[in-house]
């Protein structure tokens, strides 16, 4: 009895082995990997006879001006999409959660929103190549109709490939922050809203005291997911020029800069490493960060706390 009643405790290592062996083998093993390599002189010429070098592609790393120019990109790039992303989307989330303006077509609304997300990046970076271009739709407008006398060279504009990035961006990610945000406003309950009406409470305060709180930890998986998707940005960018985060590098990213070190005429292994060290740090260091300042600071040993004073100073 005692026998079988262990071999089933056993049962359950069976069914979650394939996901801890593709984790190891997939997810843990190219971090190890990565790390080791960034501290070799790795190339696809030498890569049997690599030798050790320590911390000699890090600091090559932060003495290239490449590297910190891409590393200013990816934030500002980033930044520019993120901020008015979440602020849109959730000014939206709450008009459609809202149940005195009631909004027709909720379903239809938010099914438009998030269709820019089925797109794949190399569609919408030809798409949106294709119409910036010299002889493209856009130059054609704006020459017939007298806008601007001739065409303009938008590829080569620096400030116009950073906003076209920081656009495609925004237009192809706030529709799932929406859905992720009304989801969590919808999860709320509709007494906290009415207790709050019946207190005198308006609209601001109670988006401030009551819907604010209560989607911290829908707001962490927003900021950490945004963010590792945008120290990863590559695609877009990469796609909208010629692959080199040109003109004159203005939306270099992290990870082109690491590809272009990997496809260099000898394959630089290790030096791409390091750059992929160091932007999975800058990222786990960030995560920490929004994890630590919107962690729930309300404990329930600290309520407990809080209610004893209050019922002494009664």
């Amino acid at each position: 009895m005692n026998y079988s009643k262990a071999s089933r405790n056993y049962y359950g290592y069976f069914f979650i082995a394939p996901f801890v062996i593709g984790f190891l083998l997939f997810g843990l093993y190219p971090v190890y990997n990565t790390l080791h390599l960034s501290f070799t002189d790795t190339t696809l010429m030498n890569a049997a006879s690599a030798k050790w070098i320590g911390l000699d592609n890090f600091k090559r790393l932060f003495a290239d001006d490449f590297f910190m120019r891409a590393v200013r990109n990816t934030w500002s790039l980033w930044l520019l999409n993120f901020i008015p992303q979440i602020g849109i989307a959730m000014l939206i989330s709450v008009w459609f959660t809202n149940a005195r303006l009631k909004i027709k077509f909720i379903g239809t609304w938010r099914a438009l929103f998030y269709l820019p997300n089925l797109l794949m990046p190399a569609s919408v970076a030809a798409l949106f190549f294709s119409l910036f271009s010299f002889y493209g739709p856009v130059n054609q407008l704006l020459v017939r109709t007298g806008l601007v006398p001739e065409a303009i060279d938008f590829i080569r504009s620096e400030a116009t490939m950073r906003g076209l990035v920081v656009f495609i961006q925004w237009w192809t990610w706030f529709g799932q922050t929406i859905i992720i945000l009304m989801a969590g406003m919808t999860s709320i309950p509709t007494s906290l809203y009415e207790a709050a009406l019946v207190d005198g409470a308006n609209s601001v305060q109670m988006f401030r005291y009551i819907t604010l709180p209560l989607l911290k930890s829908v707001l962490v998986y927003i900021f950490v997911t945004s963010l590792v998707g945008g120290m990863q940005m590559f695609d877009i960018p990469y796609l909208l020029t010629d692959g080199r985060g040109s003109p004159n590098s203005s939306i270099l990213t992290n990870n082109i800069l690491m590809y272009m070190k990997f496809r260099s005429s000898k394959g630089h292994i290790g030096a791409a490493a390091s750059v992929g060290v160091v932007v999975f740090l800058m990222t786990s260091i960030c995560s920490l960060a929004i994890f630590y300042f919107l962690r729930d600071k309300d404990t329930p040993e600290e309520r407990a706390k809080a209610l004893k004073r209050k019922a002494k100073a009664r």
